[in-house]
């Protein structure tokens, strides 16, 4: 009688079936297998009133993979919960604890970091119990969400039309619409700044004024700037001379942030994007000998690595580029860090993303080689630059020039491609050396507002703040771009940086969140949350405690916001019904904006909005060749073609150089008689033969 293995992912589940060979038997459970329900009171699935007791049922879509599970448990040895190494894969592995009936105190729980043979084998040589704390954290993540989620989308649905709230995603927005309020408000101040240029053996070099008469310059109009140009006509003296070594340690190795990051600023990629391509990395991909899981577990917060790795490393780096070139790497705890396993790295150094490359797309090849890059230069050396800075006087002037060149490429070897760096070389000067300037120029500038948020800087901003976990971030910025809420797009259609900006349904959003749930959905007691949830699970808080005290704060808040809050009037198209004679107005549904009359529902006329009417046909002056009438001139979503005029009861078609076109409905219609002649000749040679028989 084999083990049953149950794994999330139907990818996930070949690679480990492979490792632990035929006395085990690995399926998916595709996911959660259940959710809260939507019945009961308010549709929460929580009996609030019984201490938040949860409510369960099995999702509509995994009716049949729940009883093929139970099938499977039945006939099989001991059953093994193998789910993701996170408090979402704990807690699926509870559920399906629940519904296969398990023993609650089964040791059947076994975790890995990356999908190897070893880190396979190894999780399955010490199974443990459900982590219940991590179970509880999680449920108290969904009932919280839930809660907000029902009761305040509900709200704002009713009120203001928008579609969706949610306890991260809301202050998530907030951050947003915060940053464009500050852009609409701020006051450009000018400031001016004088800058030389100078030249000394064929090298030229440029320098900015720093202070006037030993105080920093801070030049505020026209007048004061050429007030410095007027001091600065003669010849410059060589003040200082400083000559300095400094070092850029390499950056730590990626947790999902930093990954989500560095992928969108250097690859292009979305959060979204980067963390499916990641999936696959992950889950196993077949690299010659079979699946291969070819990085560790990409949900992390950890930048911590395996000792085993960490000595691999040491030694790829002595035999590639030199002892000198080794580092001494240790991981820095974070104090929002859940710790729970290793930074995002490959699994093995032997996979180099050139070797590899030939079984990957190329966005996973683009993906594994900066992760693999990122792991292997954090265990490196720092890299070395000569800088050296230069003050250039004149009537109590100071002008400063840096010069700065790698003199050792430490990580930067390895990690160069992915790090902005641009030698400035000086040429040879000497102290008290006298020097005329080239040009002394003064500039105008204004100071700058704040800039938008990319996708990049949103999710730094989050991770710093502490609102939402890393693995919810690609989901958060996904969800409010599908309600409607913010636009990613270039600003004006400029520039190559794409940037959040919020629609008036967000900015209204978050106004109305402003003026009745400051309290609560904001970014310090979203954080304070989060907080709990970590103290949750790790058994120094109670659940039950942690969800009254919201329900407390929250419950009177909305009960304020459907008295007070001002429900808005659909906007005026400025025309009558031509059905019923009622005001007609602009409604938002499913499928975007559109016209209904004012009366609904006692009327219920509709439109579309700025529906494109169809180019009229053009005659040709041609013939259709299988009936005689005129061809004409029409455009489909594919091109310009020539048809006949006689359409429908003539199909014919022809592209503009006269070559026959046929339809897909008239290849369809020719492939079904096809088979409707093939049929009826098969059941004539069956009667044949029954005759025959007979």
């Amino acid at each position: 009688m084999k083990d049953l293995v149950i794994v999330e992912s139907p990818s996930k589940s070949k690679t480990i079936q492979k490792y632990l060979g035929e006395g085990y038997h690995v399926v998916s459970s595709k996911g959660h297998i259940r959710d809260l329900a939507t019945r009961g009171k308010g549709g929460l699935g929580v009996d609030v009133e019984n201490h938040f007791a949860p409510v369960y049922v099995v999702s509509k879509d995994k009716g049949e993979t729940v009883k093929e599970l139970q099938s499977l448990a039945e006939k099989s040895g001991q059953v093994f919960l193998a789910t993701d190494p996170d408090r979402e894969g704990e807690a699926i592995s509870w559920h399906l604890a629940q519904v296969l009936n398990l023993d609650e105190d089964a040791v059947d729980r076994v975790t890995f970091n990356e999908i190897t043979r070893n880190a396979v084998q190894e999780a399955f040589s010490k199974p443990r119990k459900i982590d219940m704390d991590l179970v509880h954290s999680q449920e108290t993540r969904r009932i919280l969400d839930r809660i907000i989620g029902f009761k305040l989308s509900t709200l704002l649905k009713n009120k203001i039309k928008s579609k969706s709230a949610g306890r991260v995603q809301s202050v998530a927005l907030k951050l947003i619409v915060e940053r464009e309020r500050a852009i609409r408000a701020f006051v450009p101040d000018e400031y001016w700044t004088v800058d030389a240029v100078f030249k000394k053996d064929g090298k030229s070099f440029n320098a900015s004024l720093s202070k006037i008469n030993g105080e920093k310059a801070e030049l505020h109009t026209e007048e004061e700037a050429q007030r410095i140009l007027q001091l600065c006509s003669g010849p410059f003296t060589v003040s200082s001379i400083k000559k300095s070594t400094k070092k850029t340690n390499p950056f730590n190795p990626f947790i999902t942030s930093t990954l989500q990051q560095e992928a969108s600023t250097k690859l292009g990629m979305s959060a979204k994007r980067t963390m499916s391509i990641a999936q696959k990395l992950y889950e196993g991909i077949d690299i010659g000998n079979g699946q291969e899981g070819l990085i560790t577990y990409m949900r992390t917060d950890s930048t911590r690595l395996s000792d085993v790795f960490m000595t691999a490393a040491a030694d790829l780096i002595a035999g590639e580029y030199g002892s000198r070139y080794q580092g001494h790497y240790k991981a820095k705890k974070d104090d929002n860090a859940q710790d729970a396993h290793e930074a995002i790295r490959p699994t093995s150094l032997a996979n180099e993303p050139e070797k590899i490359k030939p079984y990957l797309t190329p966005e996973q090849y683009r993906l594994y080689k900066l992760i693999y890059a990122r792991a292997l230069a954090s265990q490196m050396s720092a890299a070395e630059f000569s800088s050296v800075a230069v003050v250039l006087s004149q009537n109590g002037c100071d002008f400063n020039a840096n010069g700065s060149t790698l003199s050792f490429d430490g990580w930067l070897k390895v990690y160069g491609e992915y790090y902005a760096n641009k030698d400035t070389v000086l040429p040879e000067l000497s102290e008290n050396e006298m020097i005329e300037a080239k040009e002394v120029k003064p500039n105008q500038h204004f100071t700058e507002p704040p800039a938008r948020y990319t996708e990049a800087k949103l999710i730094k901003e989050m991770e710093d703040e502490g609102i939402g976990r890393p693995s919810t971030y690609a989901m958060i910025i996904d969800t409010i771009q599908a309600r409607g809420y913010v636009k990613l797009e270039k600003p004006n259609g400029k520039g190559k940086t794409k940037v959040f900006i919020p629609t008036d349904q967000g900015e209204l959003t978050v106004e109305k969140l402003d003026e009745f749930f400051e309290s609560i959905i904001n970014v310090k007691y979203t954080a304070t949350m989060e907080k709990k949830l970590d103290e949750i699970a790790d058994g120094s808080a109670d659940e039950i405690e942690t969800l009254e005290d919201f329900w407390r704060r929250f419950t009177p808040l909305l009960e304020k916001a459907y008295s007070e809050m001002e429900k808005v009037k659909p906007e005026p198209v400025g025309e009558q019904c031509p059905e019923c004679g009622g005001e007609l107005v602009y409604r938002v549904g499913r499928y975007g904006r559109f016209i209904s009359c004012s009366n609904y529902p006692t009327c219920r006329y509709t439109r579309q909005i700025n529906v494109r009417k169809k180019a009229p046909a053009e005659p040709t002056g041609k013939m259709c060749p299988e009936c005689g009438h005129e061809l004409l001139k029409r455009k489909s979503r594919y091109g310009e073609f020539l048809g006949c005029s006689d359409y429908p009861k003539c199909t014919y078609m022809e592209s503009l150089t006269g070559e026959r076109l046929v339809s897909k409905k008239t290849r369809e219609s020719s492939g079904k008689t096809a088979k409707k002649t093939t049929r009826k000749a098969a059941g004539k040679t069956t009667a044949k033969k029954a005759e025959k028989k007979g």
